[in-house]
């Protein structure tokens, strides 16, 4: 916090120093390197995760919207499919096909969704984290590369567990929470996020 601070202080005094125009500059080379690095983002799970929804949810659209990643209740997803994100033409969002089906076996994953090209990794994941789950984060890990672990269908969760009489939203939730923090410490990250 304290660095924060300082940061702030010392661009208010560039600012009262009429340094405007080398800030200006600063800025302007940051959105410049922004806008021309190439990011390769791949969304990946298991079939029926959420993973076409997500990313649909990324680009603000719908799943019945033209261009949309598409969505269905068998797997729909059967390549790796390339979905540009508008506010950075620079950046690619791939939908990848769920691990763990016949046609994606996980011992052959890897290699048919071409894992080793992409840069950062979105694993998404419903109900619960499963050995597949796991192992595409051990992967990721051991490719030096960063992911954020994305727990979808959570509203299916409360709503299923709304016809309990003993029913607390707060308690669903922290459980849920719970379990994630500790899969993925298994695995030693420590990011979960929920949709």
């Amino acid at each position: 916090m304290g660095n924060a601070n300082a940061k702030e202080s010392d661009n208010l005094a560039a600012v009262d120093e009429g340094k405007q125009q080398s800030i200006a500059a600063q800025v302007e080379q940051e959105l410049d390197l922004i806008e021309n690095v190439r990011l390769d983002i791949a969304v990946t799970g298991e079939s029926a995760a959420g993973k076409s929804s997500f990313i649909n949810a990324l680009r603000g659209m719908r799943d019945d919207e033209i261009g949309s990643a598409e969505t269905g209740v068998v797997q729909t997803t059967m390549e790796p499919k390339p979905y540009p994100y508008p506010p950075f033409p620079q950046l690619t969002i791939w939908d990848l096909p769920g691990i763990g089906t016949s046609e994606f076996k996980a011992e052959e994953y890897l290699e048919k969704v071409h894992f080793e090209k992409y840069d950062f990794f979105i694993l998404v994941a419903s109900v619960r984290f499963t050995e597949n789950d796991a192992m595409l984060a051990a992967e990721i890990k051991k490719r030096k590369k960063k992911f954020y672990y994305v727990r979808s269908k959570v509203d299916n969760d409360l709503n299923s567990e709304r016809e309990k009489k003993d029913f607390s939203e707060e308690k669903v939730l922290k459980t849920i929470r719970q379990n994630c923090q500790e899969n993925l410490k298994k695995v030693g990250e420590m990011v979960c996020y929920y949709v």
